[in-house]
């Protein structure tokens, strides 16, 4: 089993950066698929971005490509998502996940078999 733990949200102001981090443990991450998923209230979990397993590519979705950036920092053995000009719709708890398989798309929550507990994003206008 691994165990993932997520860090680095709170509360900012719009248009200023975090940068989340998804640390994991029991096994190497880079053997592992990783993603980042948000939720806000009233809202179902959303994709936000993946990454595949170490020499893979990585995902976002649409509209957010560009403000955001997933990546492995593997001196920690942690993924990233560093998340630029915040804008109040991006709130939410936000979540990692990982898959020990190769999912057939980053994007599917079925796809993941460990999840984290979730951060807190607050973005204030």
């Amino acid at each position: 089993q691994v165990q993932l733990v997520e860090s680095g949200g709170g509360l900012v102001q719009a248009g200023g950066s975090l940068r989340l981090s998804c640390a994991a443990s029991g096994r190497t991450f880079s053997s592992y698929a990783v993603g980042w998923f948000r939720q806000a209230p009233g809202k179902e979990r959303e994709f936000v971005a993946g990454i595949r397993r170490s020499g893979g590519g990585t995902s976002y979705a649409g509209n957010l490509k560009g403000r955001f950036t997933i990546s492995r920092d593997t001196a920690k053995n942690t993924v990233n998502l560093q998340m630029n000009s915040l804008k109040p719709e991006d709130t939410a708890i936000y979540y990692c996940a990982a898959s020990s398989t190769t999912p057939y798309s980053l994007a599917v929550t079925t796809g993941y078999q460990y999840w984290g507990q979730g951060t807190q994003v607050t973005v204030s206008s």
